[in-house]
């Protein structure tokens, strides 16, 4: 698949197979999320793989919007550690270019994800720091449930010429 064929067809996928994900693909995704572009070459980001079932089903409680972590064969926690920001304020927009360089390689991978936010609601933060033990310094990005996808997405073209201007807005 080539990378604009990736670009238009990925899709968020909410509903998973049971069918496992190995250690060599979600290697392969940390280091796609890792090849990201970040400010200064800062690399700030840190993550958290999670596979055992009563902690993707605690994160339900956490975030309304990951219902479907449980049935997901992992999800991986994205944060940033400011701690280690040479240009403090970016780590956010790092971490995002981490989570979509992930999101695709998921797709190209033929597995199913989708993009949960943590940041910047602070009850979010707080209980994904709680539930996963993140220390000091370090703050809970995203969340992305990850698995076989369950579901077929059809492509869709969101490309708005209406939201493009030139020289001046």
């Amino acid at each position: 698949m080539d990378v604009l064929e990736a670009i238009h067809t990925r899709r968020s996928i909410r509903k998973f197979t049971p069918q496992p994900v190995t250690e060599a693909q979600v290697t392969a995704l940390l280091a796609a999320a890792m090849a990201a572009p970040s400010a200064g070459n800062q690399q700030v980001w840190r993550f958290v793989v999670v596979r055992e079932p009563q902690r993707l089903e605690a994160v339900t409680k956490i975030n309304p919007y990951a219902a479907m972590a449980p049935k997901a064969q992992l999800g991986i926690l994205v944060c940033g550690d400011t701690r280690a920001e040479k240009y403090p304020g970016y780590w956010v927009i790092d971490c995002a270019a981490a989570v979509e360089n992930l999101l695709l390689a998921a797709h190209g991978m033929g597995l199913g994800a989708v993009w949960t936010g943590v940041y910047p609601k602070q009850d979010r933060v707080a209980g994904m720091t709680e539930l996963f033990g993140v220390p000091d310094g370090i703050l809970p990005h995203s969340f992305i449930p990850i698995g076989w996808p369950g579901e077929q997405k059809p492509r869709e073209d969101r490309y708005r010429p209406d939201f493009v201007h030139q020289e001046r807005f």
